[in-house]
This record gives structure tokens, sequence and C-alpha cells, in this order.
């Protein structure tokens, strides 16, 4: 199927200068979203206690609220509804006193004036094992970035590498944003779907840098701006099929699949959108923003070229016995 004509070039890159200045712009937003609101982080980083209640009628938040700020093992805890008005999640901060006890049976007795309810689930991590959780998600997410510049350069050509770190630090930035604008909780789940956007957004960028690998290794074209117009383009179908098949698939995990993953698909829906624009826009403007050099990367692939034929031709001189 071919949404594009693959014999047509787009001319991206005579509009990179605009898309490089929405991206920064979008980027710098969510940086300073980042350093003035921060992180929500939830209790798998934060430690403390998550109590899912479920009532047979409306929650009476309100009233919840003011039961739990009368009682001092309470007093901190936040009420917020969760899916439908007949459910609420209350989290409350871990403290010396609540560690090794099963905070829902005080929790159970506590809210007994609040009417008929029944608690679901109970979820508690301690502050240690937060901090832990915490340290290794960023040596995770560090550990990543490291791999696939190292991957990238060997593969290809360090501006390549340089200019796909940069793409990937743009797109986890915007997922980054839009997590602390809509106030979602930052969770193992959230990582998760983080370090997924990490793979999906190089996988896009790696069919595209490897398509302009091509093009500059069998054209005759020495002006980077058109081979990598048309190495984009002639991608674009492939990129935008694979896209939207994912986004439909995420989109329904979204819609259908409840409160408990709405942060874990709503990430991936923000990292898909995201990842698809960088690959096409951002990511190729990034290497000619570097000034990739089509003639100096064909020279170097030549002298490479001579030393592996002569290379060979020893090892030939040598099983001969000629050397």
């Amino acid at each position: 199927m071919e949404i594009f004509k693959s014999n047509k070039s787009y001319n991206f890159m005579g509009k990179r200068l605009p898309f490089l200045a929405f991206s920064s712009l979008l980027v710098v937003a969510s940086l300073i979203l980042l350093f003035t609101k921060g992180l929500n982080l939830g209790i798998d980083f934060s430690g403390g206690t998550l109590v899912q209640v479920q009532y047979n009628k409306a929650a009476p938040i309100k009233e919840i609220r003011d039961i739990l700020a009368k009682d001092v093992r309470f007093e901190k805890a936040s009420v917020t509804e969760f899916g439908s008005e007949e459910e609420v999640i209350i989290k409350i901060p871990t403290t010396s006193s609540t560690l090794g006890k099963d905070i829902g049976d005080d929790l159970r007795i506590t809210l007994q004036p609040t009417g008929n309810y029944e608690i679901r689930r109970v979820d508690m991590v301690g502050p240690k094992v937060g901090n832990a959780l915490q340290e290794k998600g960023i040596a995770a997410l560090s550990l990543s970035l490291l791999i696939i510049l190292v991957y990238v350069s060997f593969r290809f050509e360090w501006r390549f590498a340089v200019a796909s770190i940069l793409a990937l630090i743009h797109d986890i930035s915007i997922a980054l944003g839009a997590i602390v604008l809509f106030k979602i909780d930052f969770n193992l789940d959230i990582l998760a779907a983080i370090l997924t956007i990490l793979g999906y957004s190089l996988n896009d960028t790696i069919i595209v840098f490897d398509r302009i690998r091509e093009g500059v290794n069998t054209s005759k074209e020495n002006d980077l701006d058109n081979v990598v117009n048309q190495s984009v383009s002639n991608t674009l179908s492939r990129t935008t099929l694979t896209s939207l098949t994912t986004f439909f698939v995420v989109l329904t995990l979204y819609v259908f699949g409840g409160e408990i993953i709405n942060g874990f698909s709503f990430t991936l829906l923000v990292g898909i959108i995201v990842g698809t624009y960088s690959s096409i826009f951002i990511a190729a403007s990034f290497l000619v923003q570097l000034k990739f050099s089509i003639s100096n990367y064909r020279e170097n692939e030549a002298k490479k070229e001579k030393r592996a034929k002569d290379k060979e031709k020893l090892r030939a001189q040598f099983e001969q016995g000629t050397v």
C-alpha cells in the first residue's frame, strides 16, 4: 500500500528551520514544566500507600477528605476520582508508623461513616524501595541512550549518532512535558512507556538514516538536502502506515483499557505522534545542521573499501605461500 508516491521528492529540508523552531519551543516549554511543576511521582518512586475504594453510589469525596484530615495517620492523604464517580484513589505518604501494617484495615474503619464501599486494591511501597527504583529508572534511561549512541556511531557515522540522540531527547522531553501538563503519576508503567518510546522512535530514525546512507552511496547527488529529501520521501509511506497501525492499537488501549493503564497508553500515544514527527522532520534536519559532508563520507568509505581489499589480497597471498 502506497500513501505517498515513492518517486516524488518532498522538500522537507527546505522547511527544516521552521520545524526546528517549532520543536525547540515544545522542548523548552516541556523543560519549563519539568523544572517548575516537576513530575508527579507515583508511589513506585516516592513511596507510600495507594488505596482504591469503590462505593455503591457517587463517592462523597469532600466527606472522605474531611474525615481523613481529622486522623493524624491520614491527614496528608490525597483523594481523587478514579475512572468513575463511584471510585476514588487515596494516596497516603509512607511514615514510620505505617510501615509493616496493613493500612487498608485502618482505613476501612475510618471510612465507615462515608457509606457502603469496598476496598478493591492496596499497594504499598517503602521510601527506601521507592528511592532505589528511582535510581534504577534513571540508570536504565541513561544506559539506553549511551548504548544507542555507541550502536549508531558504529553502524553509521558520529553525526548520525548525535542526530539520533538529539531526536530521542526531543521525543522524551516532549513526552515528559505532556505527562506533567496532564498531571499523570510517574510510576514504573510510565517509565516502561518512555523506554518503549525510545525503541520505537529509534527504529523509525534508523530506517530513515539507512535510506539516507544508501542514497549517499548509490546516487551521484552531492547536495545533502536533495539526498535527504529523496530518502525521507521514499520511507514516508512506510513510516506513516506503521505509525497509524500502532497509533490505533494504543488508542484502543487508551479508550477501552481502563483507568489503570490510561497513563501508560497516553504516554505511548504522545510518543508515537512525536516520534513519527521527529523521524520525518527533525532527525534528518539535525544531520544537516551538523554539516554532514557527502564528499568526506564517500572518501572515507572508499578508503575503508580499499583497506578491506588490501587486507583480503594480503590474506590470499599468505594462504598461497607468496608472503
